[in-house]
């Protein structure tokens, strides 16, 4: 009786020590789970995100940088968002959104143009705003571009050997589109280390003027330096006391167009707080308060503000 109750414990003791084991690492797991909720994954740290369509797709700050500039471009020349759309949907394809100086043959930048296929020279296909006017410029001999299916275009543009593949990217490229051409309102976000230095909003306000000269020159959207406590809602303790305001004479999808612009240009200008129509972006939130752009009271709402990292 005594053996057979040893027996048991023994028994008892193995069933309970693997137990414990599963215990404590679900406990370890639950509160790891919990602790990236609320302070954000250290693996999605400088990356940045567009929803819609019931999805969202997150791309790196790079990749960001320059579906921001593809679609700048579409909008400063007037483009439709279908235009845009098919752009980083052929992009991504071609290069993964980079500017690489490499590729299939002669084939280099953000769109793997061919200087041999009569795109421009090497320098110039990798200056991303030249290469990107120039599928543009192509794009537009396309007839009824802006209704036909994504795919297909972006293989009338580029004559790709692998004529189906545009098709894999189709939805990630209306989500940025729709975020970076202002249709779809307070949308892109990015998860950003603290900036750690001191930047100039005069960086940001140059590469505005350069990737939307049209508008600019037109008088369609303007800029200014003011001082951030008098423009912006509220200002961070990391911002610096001078804000970047844009002015896009009301119209609010040029507004919101810039806005996602600014966070898209977040990592590179050190953008730490961007402020429109009474939502704001901020860099220092994490989880999922950095999931969407935050409500917040105060300051002109038809003035898009953008605060960069200063002492």
């Amino acid at each position: 009786m005594a053996r057979r109750t040893g027996r048991q414990g023994s028994f008892t003791r193995h069933l309970v020590i693997p137990l414990v084991m599963v215990l404590l690492f679900a406990g370890i797991a639950g509160g790891s789970y919990l602790a990236l909720q609320h302070y954000g994954s250290p693996a999605h740290t400088g990356t940045c995100t567009a929803s819609g369509l019931g999805t969202s797709h997150r791309y790196s700050t790079e990749q960001t940088a320059n579906a921001a500039l593809i679609s700048a471009v579409a909008v400063d020349r007037g483009l439709p968002p279908r235009a845009a759309s098919i752009a980083l949907a052929t992009a991504f394809q071609e290069s993964q959104l980079r500017n690489i100086e490499h590729g299939d043959r002669d084939s280099i930048g953000l769109f793997q143009q061919r200087p041999s296929q009569g795109w421009g020279t090497q320098e110039q296909i990798l200056d991303p705003m030249y290469s990107t006017n120039a599928f543009y410029d192509v794009l537009e001999t396309v007839d009824g571009y802006a209704s036909a299916d994504i795919n297909d275009v972006a293989q009338r543009v580029q004559r790709s050997g692998y004529p189906e593949a545009y098709r894999d990217h189709e939805t990630e490229g209306r989500l940025y589109a729709s975020a970076l051409t202002g249709q779809s309102g307070a949308n892109l976000v990015c998860t950003l280390d603290d900036v750690g230095s001191t930047v100039s909003p005069e960086q940001l306000r140059a590469e505005l003027s350069r990737q939307f000269p049209r508008l600019s020159e037109a008088g369609r959207l303007t800029s200014a330096l003011s001082g951030a406590s008098s423009s912006a809602p509220q200002v961070p303790e990391t911002a610096g006391a001078t804000a970047l305001v844009i002015s896009t004479d009301g119209d609010t999808t040029i507004g919101w167009a810039m806005a996602n612009w600014a966070v898209a240009r977040a990592a590179d200008d050190g953008v730490v707080q961007v402020s429109y129509q009474g939502r704001t972006w901020d860099r220092s939130l994490r989880g999922e308060e950095a999931a969407t752009w935050s409500a917040v009271d105060g300051g002109d709402p038809d003035q898009i503000v953008v605060l960069v990292s200063g002492s």
